[in-house]
């Protein structure tokens, strides 16, 4: 079992998961963050922690969400990603990304 980022931490990158995480499992790019699989230690930090709701349970995802352990898994191993293991400025698009979302 592993923690997943989905599509809500799109245009957002908000930091807050990685404070708190005891591992370095975390990947971003310019548009979000991702989740290691095999760094993830499953403890479930992070999710409280993410102002969108943007981390998941790999079991507790929503079915119009599970292309997400494919695409963390891919982007977090890739040359396209570093490792995040800091707090750090969200995206300028993040307050309205988060309000859009409802948040």
């Amino acid at each position: 079992m592993t923690f997943v980022v989905t599509d809500n931490c799109q245009r957002c990158r908000f930091t807050d998961c990685v404070a708190v995480c005891p591992v370095e499992c975390f990947h971003g790019d310019k548009e979000m963050l991702y989740i290691d699989p095999d760094e993830c230690i499953d403890c479930g930090a992070c999710v409280p922690e993410c102002p969108v709701e943007a981390i998941y349970d790999e079991h507790e995802l929503p079915e119009d969400q599970v292309k997400w352990i494919k695409i963390n898994a891919d982007k977090s191993q890739g040359d396209s990603t570093e490792s995040i293991t800091e707090t750090g400025e969200p995206l300028p698009t993040a307050e309205a990304r988060k309000s859009e979302l409802g948040f």
